[in-house]
């Protein structure tokens, strides 16, 4: 798998955790691990965003169709071996990971809370890492309502 974290600053313990446990699937072939500007730092609590951006490997089949309805014609289709579907049910049979907390066909989206104490302090603080997962390379899907 061709892993991409130049735009990631290796904030997120979970994020981690998603990044090795795609290394273990050989239908991904390449993920892009971004940070959001989103993320926030405050006294009390510490939000952090990140986007993983996932490509999978790809086979070709084979489809047969005729042209005008005479010639018989085989063409070649490229398609990926997984779907972000696919994806969330693999997810979600690994223990470390589990089922998202908001899944649609476009998008996984994993919400992890954590108190942190540091040693010698009273007061700890909360921390909050938000990741959603996407398929790379694919348009964004727009609704009617959207405009």
């Amino acid at each position: 798998m061709d892993l991409d974290t130049t735009h990631w600053s290796g904030e997120g313990a979970f994020t981690q955790t998603l990044i090795d446990s795609f290394q273990r699937l050989d239908q991904v072939a390449c993920l892009r691990v971004e940070d959001v500007p989103s993320s926030r730092s405050d006294v009390e609590y510490n939000f952090i965003s990140n986007e993983l951006f996932v490509r999978f490997r790809t086979r070709d089949r084979a489809v047969r169709s005729r042209i005008l309805g005479l010639l018989p014609v085989t063409r070649t289709v490229t398609e990926p071996v997984m779907t972000v579907t696919d994806l969330e049910h693999a997810l979600s049979e690994l223990e470390e990971v589990g089922p998202p907390d908001y899944a649609d066909e476009g998008m996984l989206q994993y919400l992890r809370t954590e108190r942190i104490v540091p040693p010698y302090q009273t007061r700890g603080y909360k921390l909050v890492e938000l990741v959603r997962i996407y398929e790379a390379g694919v348009a964004p899907r727009r609704t009617e309502d959207d405009g």
